[in-house]
């Protein structure tokens, strides 16, 4: 489904990305890993059409999006849960959602989409008409990620979306993620908890200083010494 060869990306005079090629088939989830400044974050931002990379291929369903708005990209059916959730606080968890819905014009269709993300985060339901910004962290994430739901994508990336919240959350939000795959969404997961993204990914990628340096297995990601290398320095 999405295919990522030779990615570069330069901020300015520096080389943050260089040379990444990946895949993320037709409904897997597929991890992207590594340490702080490692390059993933800008991975996503190249992928979303938020920066233009300066060498590469991004192409999906066969069709390139280098150098394509960022609309464009969620038309074409990929969107991003940003890290930090980067919700509207003034505004309700439903108009927050709505605005999600921003390139559709379905309402019909809409309003049924709100309806499974209600289901998938019943919290949500029971706060869709309290500000944003009187969420938790939690259900802030819940937020984004209902948000991302609502352009019905068939792939979406995520931008480390176990960080910062508790170990109760955590697991909700990995019940939802598995949830959305069962569906047949696909997931491009980046995560830093080597936990989440055993239980969830299929593969992982892990990145060391803007390069792949080396790819897993999903149950092999506790154990594997490369990566206990990569985040313990051991």
């Amino acid at each position: 489904m999405l295919t990522v060869k030779n990615l570069n990306v330069w901020y300015g005079p520096t080389e943050v990305v260089r040379d990444v090629t990946f895949e993320v088939p037709a409904g897997r989830i597929i991890g992207l890993m590594g340490g702080n400044g490692a390059g993933k974050s800008t991975i996503l931002k190249a992928l979303s059409g938020l920066v233009v990379p300066r060498g590469g291929i991004i192409e999906f369903d066969g069709k390139s999006l280098v150098g394509r708005h960022p609309r464009d990209v969620v038309e074409a059916g990929m969107v991003q849960v940003p890290q930090g959730r980067f919700v509207w606080p003034g505004m309700s968890v439903r108009d927050n959602l709505e605005l999600g819905a921003v390139t559709r014009t379905d309402k019909a269709e809409i309003r049924r989409t709100i309806d499974e993300v209600m289901t998938l985060f019943p919290t949500l339901s029971r706060k869709s008409g309290d500000r944003a910004g009187q969420l938790s962290g939690g259900e802030q994430q819940m937020v984004a990620v209902g948000r991302a739901m609502m352009s019905k994508p068939r792939l979406m990336m995520m931008d480390e979306p176990s960080a910062g919240l508790s170990p109760k959350v955590v697991e909700e939000m990995v019940a939802a993620i598995a949830a959305l795959n069962r569906g047949g969404l696909s997931i491009l997961l980046v995560e830093q908890n080597v936990g989440v993204a055993a239980a969830l990914a299929e593969e992982a990628h892990i990145l060391a200083n803007g390069e792949l340096s080396f790819t897993t297995t999903g149950r092999q990601l506790a154990t594997d010494p490369q990566v206990i290398r990569s985040y313990l320095g051991r």
